[in-house]
């Protein structure tokens, strides 16, 4: 269980941030594979280049309390699950995008699956 309390302001940009994870996540059904390891390589350069998620200051998410805390600690915690915060981010830095790009690869590309968009 955590013992730091985090808060987000729930603005536009909040909103912005849980609609483009949504399609993280979806994205490699609904988009082109080009398109989804494109986007996911961006995430991931993020990452490299300011070692942060950019977005997380625009809805104003508590990461100097706890260093570790990510957007998806905040949502997991909002929902009552406290996972292991710097394991969380770790697996989410390092690892998520990738294997979202490869799912994403291997369901259009090598099983032939169409996107439904794009």
């Amino acid at each position: 269980m955590s013992e730091v309390k985090v808060s987000s302001t729930h603005n536009f940009a909040f909103w912005f941030h849980l609609l483009i994870t949504i399609l993280a996540w979806v994205g490699p059904f609904l988009f082109s594979w080009y398109l989804m390891v494109t986007a996911y390589g961006l995430v991931l350069l993020q990452f490299l280049i300011f070692n942060r998620c950019l977005l997380n200051a625009r809805h104003a998410l508590d990461t100097e309390t706890d260093k570790e805390t990510t957007f998806y600690s905040y949502l997991f915690e909002q929902i009552g699950y406290y996972p292991n915060r710097k394991t969380l981010k770790l697996i989410v830095r390092r690892y998520l995008y990738i294997i979202l790009s490869l799912v994403t690869v291997l369901w259009q590309v090598v099983l032939g699956f169409e996107p439904v968009l794009f």
